[in-house]
């Protein structure tokens, strides 16, 4: 059974379609990259999957047991998001507000699971450090564990290693890999690193004037995908 369908997706604002028609499954454990150029609505995409905004038209459908709030989401950061005044713990916490319900504080539980989102993103040294003290690759690892606490099935990462350096970047992709083959969470991913996608996804979305969705391998035999191939083989030129 389908965790995520989007159905005959019509997306956008104030009735104004940025995505047309769009139709996708994805089942547990599946890594979707979502590419394409700027403003191509790949953003609008997340958050119409995400609830923060309705569709036009069309459907986006959760099964396999999963509901909308168990859906763990790591937006792209603002300056202000980044100077945030609190300790790493306390932001990581703030992942489990979700399952709060009315209660002020956090319990037993929800503390370990932050401990255990840490431990996971090999963070739990900086509990203690003031978040917008870190550099930018521990605070994309602190909001993964913020998100991991909302979350044992599925996440929505909006460019997840924008502005990092390419060895950060290595080490955020590796992480993201693991939860998805060891935790067999299902990762859903915008990226505009396309040799990324087609590196680390099993199924990739390729949003522009043209729609692909499928398999990487099928998507390297794309059109799609063989633009890209042929730009990555006049860069290394």
């Amino acid at each position: 059974m389908a965790q995520l369908t989007c159905q005959n997706l019509c997306a956008g604002y104030d009735g104004r379609p940025v995505l047309q028609d769009l139709t996708f499954e994805l089942l547990a454990g599946d890594y979707l990259c979502i590419v394409g150029e700027n403003g191509s609505g790949k953003s609008t995409l997340m958050k119409t999957i995400l609830g923060l905004q309705m569709p036009i038209s069309g459907r986006i459908l959760t099964g396999d047991g999963l509901r909308k709030n168990e859906i763990g989401y790591l937006p792209q950061q603002t300056v202000i998001q980044k100077d945030f005044p609190a300790s790493v713990r306390e932001i990581v916490l703030s992942g489990c507000l979700g399952r709060c319900g009315s209660r002020p504080f956090y319990n037993k539980e929800e503390k370990k699971l932050a401990a255990e989102a840490m431990e996971k993103m090999q963070i739990t040294r900086l509990a203690r450090r003031c978040y917008r003290k870190l550099s930018g690759g521990q605070q994309q690892r602190v909001l993964l564990a913020r998100a991991l606490c909302a979350t044992q099935k599925m996440l929505l990462l909006d460019e997840p290693v924008s502005g990092l350096d390419p060895k950060v970047t290595a080490e955020m992709y590796t992480l993201i890999e693991k939860l998805n083959r060891e935790d067999g969470i299902t990762v859903i991913m915008i990226s505009h690193d396309v040799a990324a996608a087609v590196r680390y996804a099993s199924h990739i979305l390729h949003i522009g004037d043209t729609v692909f969705f499928g398999t990487r391998a099928d998507y390297l035999q794309s059109s799609q995908g063989r633009l890209f191939d042929v730009k990555k083989g006049g860069d290394s030129q």
